[in-house]
């Protein structure tokens, strides 16, 4: 009778004495082992741009932790529905730290980013891994970084520069789309430069989002339709190198704030057909741009123009009829309250004869909010009208 009340209360102490050993054990583990940083779980760089679906948590490096320490983990790996992390846990005596303790916001149980639209980024917020979703506007930098530098035998393709991380070697005979980047400079035209250039020359191939208004990190050109669309990559090849590129516009309005209209007009000595094709090929190298909000832009870089005989101009002629479309984009676009762009004057001649009217003209945009630059042209010949518009986006 005695013995059979001893058993009980031996067997409940001897369990105490092993809980406070535990208890002293997980004490002394944890001022040797300080608790895991949220950057530590994470499977791809911290501020890595990352979409919904994405698995963001590497669960080989979500640290074991003693289980009568943390108990109350149990209750966190149910929740998760962790089961063989949880038997797992009563035969080894260690568990693998819940993620809600390490992650939060955006990401599941699972490590998978969840819940929101868009390209949203990873980041650490109150010592917890989180996915930041997008904002309305999210917008970088096209910035050089595919090169391919002439040497003696072929080319080398590089990244981030002539003396950047070299990718591959290739060599003359085995120049062709299937060896050379061709997003932006076709296989034709770098045949051309490779046959003209000299050893040690080099030419930009790709290009890659950099310099994020958000903050995130630097995406590669081989990232950019992933994450941004087709969309995006098209606007890249139209504009030059670090021009300002709107990667991401979620639900906005768009509504006008200024309007300005120009007539071509006649000046038969310059030829008022060319006239008419360069006033709207500048239309047309303006039309849809994008300025983010303390930024500048300037127009496409890839549209042609027709020069027209002029004994005063440098070189015998110029792009006459540049200067109407020139005109309604300087109405629209200080009427917005924006700042008389560069490139462009006060004058009846508003672009000078040396200044080309795209990458010689840049637009600014002064103002808290991103704006879209609308041109288009109606009629034609000498009657030839010009409209521009400025769209605030918000």
């Amino acid at each position: 009778m005695r013995r059979s009340l001893l058993n009980p209360i031996l067997a409940f102490g001897i369990l105490i004495i092993i809980i406070i050993s535990f208890s002293f054990v997980g004490n002394n583990i944890e001022g040797y082992f300080p608790p895991q940083k949220p950057e530590e779980i994470s499977a791809l760089s911290i501020g890595d741009t990352v979409v919904s679906g994405m698995k963001v948590v590497d669960d080989a490096k979500v640290r074991k932790v003693p289980v009568l320490y943390h108990f109350e983990y149990l209750q966190s790996l149910l929740e998760e529905e962790k089961y063989p992390q949880i038997i797992s846990g009563f035969l080894t005596g260690t568990m693998e730290t819940p993620l809600s303790i390490l992650a939060n916001g955006s990401i599941s149980s699972q490590g998978v980013a969840q819940g929101f639209e868009g390209p949203g980024y990873l980041s650490v917020q109150g010592q917890k891994l989180v996915v930041n979703p997008p904002q309305t506007f999210v917008w970088g930098y096209k910035t050089e970084y595919t090169v391919g530098v002439k040497t003696k035998d072929g080319v080398e393709i590089r990244e981030g520069g002539k003396s950047g991380e070299l990718l591959k070697t290739i060599a003359a005979s085995d120049i062709k789309n299937d060896t050379i980047p061709h997003e932006y400079v076709s296989i034709t035209t770098f045949t051309k430069w490779y046959n003209k250039s000299s050893v040690g020359d080099y030419i930009y191939l790709d290009y890659s989002l950099n310099g994020f208004n958000d903050g995130r990190n630097q995406v590669v050109p081989e990232d950019i339709k992933t994450f941004f669309g087709d969309s995006v990559v098209t606007y890249m090849k139209n504009y030059p190198s670090g021009s300002p590129v709107m990667a991401y516009m979620g639900t906005h309005n768009e509504n006008v704030t200024s309007s300005y209209t120009e007539a071509l007009g006649s000046h038969p000595e310059y030829g008022d057909s060319a006239r008419a094709y360069n006033a709207m090929s500048f239309a047309r190298a303006w039309n849809g741009t994008i300025i983010p909000p303390k930024t500048g832009s300037n127009g496409k870089e890839n549209i042609g123009f027709e020069p027209c005989i002029d004994p005063n101009a440098t070189g015998g002629s110029a792009v006459h009829g540049v200067c109407p479309a020139a005109r309604s984009l300087r109405g629209a676009t200080t009427s917005a309250g924006l700042p008389l762009p560069s490139g462009i004057r006060w004058d009846e001649l508003a672009i000078a004869y040396d200044t080309s009217p795209t990458v010689g003209v840049k637009v600014y945009n002064n103002l808290n909010y991103p704006i879209k630059i609308v041109m288009w042209t109606e009629g034609s010949g000498a009657g030839l009208v010009i409209h521009a518009e400025i769209v605030r986006l918000t």
